[in-house]
């Protein structure tokens, strides 16, 4: 039994389809990389530009050098006499008010002084109740009054030091931010790149290929 082998058949070659869904794919993807880069570089942009405005309107200058030194601050000596506006400043005059509050009530919180302010003013009222003597009261008093002013200052330093680190906060927010975007937009670029090269393999490629046809 002989062999014959007919003409060759056009097939839709495979190769084209492969190409055209990675073609839709990586454009698909240069797309949402654009577009990611673009909104993390506007978050990036707001978180610095909100940080800076809010710590500006604040007026906070660092103190003077000779002033750090002496308070043995040398480790702030880089911001001497700046105005506070970044986060890294925040940062660092956050870490300021910290060694002064350290040094009220032996380092103690607003928060564990609050027992003690309250034992303090009940001294005084039970004193005052069982009739003591007025210099005893007025002792009791001195020392719940000093208790409070400790007490408010601690507030007043926690809550702005608190404040100043929300601000560093946000700001190391905003500086990963604009390295994702720097890095989402190469992405975007590198895909762009590859969907070129997709489209002119894909017009190189034959639409058809050539197959054997056999008949015995």
């Amino acid at each position: 039994m002989s062999k014959s082998t007919q003409p060759e058949a056009g097939v839709r070659n495979p190769r084209r389809t492969i190409d055209a869904v990675l073609i839709g794919f990586g454009a698909l993807a240069a797309v949402a990389f654009v577009v990611a880069g673009v909104l993390l570089m506007w978050g990036s942009n707001f978180a610095d530009d909100y940080v800076q405005d809010e710590l500006s309107s604040q007026r906070i200058t660092f103190p003077p050098a000779e002033a750090l030194e002496a308070e043995g601050r040398t480790d702030l000596i880089e911001f001497a006499g700046m105005p506070l506006e970044t986060g890294e400043q925040a940062e660092a005059y956050a870490s300021y008010i910290n060694g002064h509050l350290q040094g009220i009530a032996g380092g103690q919180t607003y928060a564990e002084l609050g027992a003690i302010e309250r034992a303090a003013n009940t001294a005084v009222t039970e004193a005052v109740e069982a009739g003591e003597p007025q210099a005893t009261v007025d002792e009791l008093q001195a020392e719940a009054d000093a208790i409070t002013g400790q007490r408010n200052s601690l507030f007043k330093g926690e809550t702005l030091r608190g404040l100043l680190l929300t601000a560093f906060a946000w700001s190391t927010v905003g500086q990963i931010a604009g390295y994702a975007a720097i890095a989402a937009l190469v992405a975007a670029v590198l895909m762009g790149v590859l969907v070129g090269l997709g489209v002119v393999h894909y017009r190189k490629t034959p639409k058809v290929k050539l197959a054997q046809v056999a008949v015995a």
